[in-house]
């Protein structure tokens, strides 16, 4: 049971709060906020959001993005690199299912 919660949890713990952590770290947030909630206010159709909506809507990306990312990077080493390029991104919108609402975003 531990090595499935080891990369997973070693994630949390460096977004965790601890000695010297930013501000955005204390609440496990990594993406600014205030960004997230400029999205939220360009959408005409939401008047208002709560801290804790914006909150849960950064933490929802920051876990989007570590997930395609992760299974881009799996198409990058099949290529023998260690950088992501936009076709390991294609390959992993292609190759997962959670990711077919992506298809054609890219082009």
């Amino acid at each position: 049971m531990a090595a499935a919660a080891g990369p997973e949890a070693a994630a949390e713990d460096a977004g965790g709060a601890g000695p010297g952590a930013g501000p955005g770290a204390a609440r496990g947030a990594r993406l600014p906020l205030s960004r997230v909630k400029a999205l939220v206010k360009a959408d005409p159709d939401v008047s208002l959001a709560s801290h804790e909506a914006v909150f849960v809507l950064a933490r929802a990306a920051e876990l989007f993005v570590e997930n395609i990312a992760k299974d881009a990077f799996v198409f990058a080493q099949q290529g023998k690199r260690k950088t992501l390029q936009r076709k390991d991104l294609d390959n992993a919108i292609e190759a997962v299912d959670e990711f077919a609402f992506l298809e054609g975003t890219l082009d």
